[in-house]
């Protein structure tokens, strides 16, 4: 279990819990099938999506996995339905289907298809660690990752987490790093890069596998633009895209199994070795990438 996306929260309390309190309070919350009127229905599923725990703890992290079922019912074949049933409708009765009349048509076809729709099934991880603090979402969509803080704030009565902001403004520092050598510590920048101009307009510029060194990009930085998205490697182990709302995307472990002692006997014991090596790599990084964006914004943290 690699995480390839991390949208990141601050805990800004402490959890006193155990895994086996988080183990229980998750199993209150199961996700459950759509029922013939539910378009969608959420809840906490196994890790590993077989038959295991609720949460997968190990070394102080714990790793939960929200599942959410989905109705694929799109409205266009619900209005295309509907607009079928209002002509015959109009021919019954002689006169042209009224507004009323065909919104409670709508009604009753959305209801009458929802129960016969096939359901999709969509899984998002995230991880836990208490003693670091963090709450890390396998996603790029704020929006996926704010629905499962939401359920996991339901299931636990309440989590006093804020998204991750740092004191100095990833823009600021990834337009830097371009123009005055590189970023520091045990980072380097890739090849990818996304420039967007501060003005109305946003004219958009993106770089792909290509040097980042040229004079081509200070001119541009010169002009205005600004970084929005950076590819950076870390130690040589870990690559990714830092954006300019402090997510990590396209994560990619390098180095990780050129080691022999990371490959597992058994898809059980891999996984095991897959979130102890990702939880490990990954705390180091993230607590040296904070400290590069001059650590954690102790405003936003005191606020919440």
């Amino acid at each position: 279990m690699l995480f390839r996306n991390l949208t990141l929260y601050r805990l800004q309390q402490p959890w006193s819990g155990s895994a086996a309190d988080l183990e229980q309070l998750l199993a209150a919350r199961p996700l459950r099938p759509c029922g013939s009127f539910d378009l969608q229905t959420r809840g906490w599923v196994s890790c590993d999506e077989a038959d295991g725990p609720l949460v997968h703890a190990l070394g102080g992290h714990c790793l939960l996995a929200l599942g959410q079922e989905q109705k694929l019912l799109p409205a266009a074949v619900v209005n295309q339905e509907a607009r079928s049933r209002a002509a015959q409708l109009a021919a019954t009765q002689g006169h042209p289907v009224g507004r009323r009349q065909m919104r409670e048509l709508k009604a009753r076809v959305a209801d009458e298809l929802r129960a016969r729709a096939l359901t999709r099934r969509r899984v998002t991880h995230a991880w836990l660690a208490p003693r670091q603090g963090w709450l890390a979402v396998n996603t790029a969509s704020p929006g996926r990752a704010d629905e499962l803080v939401e359920v996991l704030r339901d299931s636990l009565g309440g989590l006093p987490v804020q998204p991750l902001e740092s004191r100095q403004a990833p823009r600021g520092s990834m337009a830097a790093w371009l123009g005055q050598g590189g970023p520091p510590g045990r980072f380097a920048v890739d090849q990818d890069l996304e420039l967007r101009a501060a003005d109305a307009g946003g004219a958009t510029i993106r770089y792909a596998r290509h040097a980042l060194d040229g004079a081509e990009i200070r001119q541009h930085l010169a002009a205005g633009k600004q970084p929005v998205r950076l590819g950076l490697v870390w130690q040589e182990r870990i690559a990714f895209i830092l954006n300019q709302n402090l997510q990590l995307c396209r994560v990619r472990f390098l180095e990780v199994y050129k080691d022999d002692h990371a490959q597992g006997e058994d898809p059980r014991e891999q996984f095991d070795i897959d979130f102890a090596l990702m939880t490990g790599e990954l705390t180091q990084l993230l607590e040296e990438l904070l400290a590069a964006l001059g650590g954690i914004d102790t405003a936003v943290r005191q606020a919440a």
